[in-house]
């Protein structure tokens, strides 16, 4: 149990380090500039914002910053309206083996452990967490100091919801439970 937080301590430790020797990103708040966490590769999809990836040979579990996507398994089984939906497009944008870049904004983890991570693909440099917005897959979910692209992620929510794509014409709106044993989020 000591080695594998002693395990995280370092990674942690190297994620810090390896922002510190790339630089920074481009935001569009030069307060808050995100230091780049370095390359990852998707393991796999646990829900619509957060991921498993390999990142310096360990696994790691990553939330997306400023995004928050229907529950598909949460406390006591709760499932939302559109989570399955969210689940399947994260899954489209990452598949397993795909290799991603994380940039991190202020705070390297949640209280969960989980790396906190704007996410890009790297292959076309996709910024995940606003495309997951953009489409109507996410709301915003602001925790400062993590605040490097807040400003982004809300017109990209507001823009959805006028637009009244994924959840917002679906569901209308985040936080719609599924009644209990009725329905998966995939029907009308």
């Amino acid at each position: 149990m000591a080695t594998v937080r002693t395990a995280r301590v370092m990674l942690a430790a190297a994620v810090v380090l390896a922002g510190a020797a790339c630089g920074r990103d481009t935001s569009p708040s030069p307060s808050h500039a995100a230091a780049d966490a370095g390359r990852a590769e998707i393991t796999r999809v646990v829900d619509g914002d957060t991921v498993r990836v390999t990142i310096g040979g360990a696994e790691e579990r990553v939330r997306l910053i400023g995004i928050d996507t229907p529950e598909t398994h949460g406390q006591g089984g709760l499932r939302e309206c559109f989570g399955a939906e969210a689940s399947r497009r994260m899954t489209e944008l990452l598949p397993p083996g795909t290799p991603v870049r994380l940039v991190r904004d202020v705070e390297a983890r949640d209280r969960y452990d989980r790396l906190l991570a704007y996410v890009y693909r790297a292959s076309d440099g996709l910024f995940v967490n606003l495309a997951m917005a953009r489409e109507g897959f996410a709301t915003t979910l602001t925790y400062p100091p993590n605040v490097a692209h807040a400003d982004e992620l809300v017109a990209a929510v507001r823009a959805a919801r006028q637009a009244r794509r994924g959840l917002w014409g679906r569901c209308g709106g985040p936080d719609v439970s599924l009644p209990a044993g009725g329905g998966n989020g995939e029907g009308g």
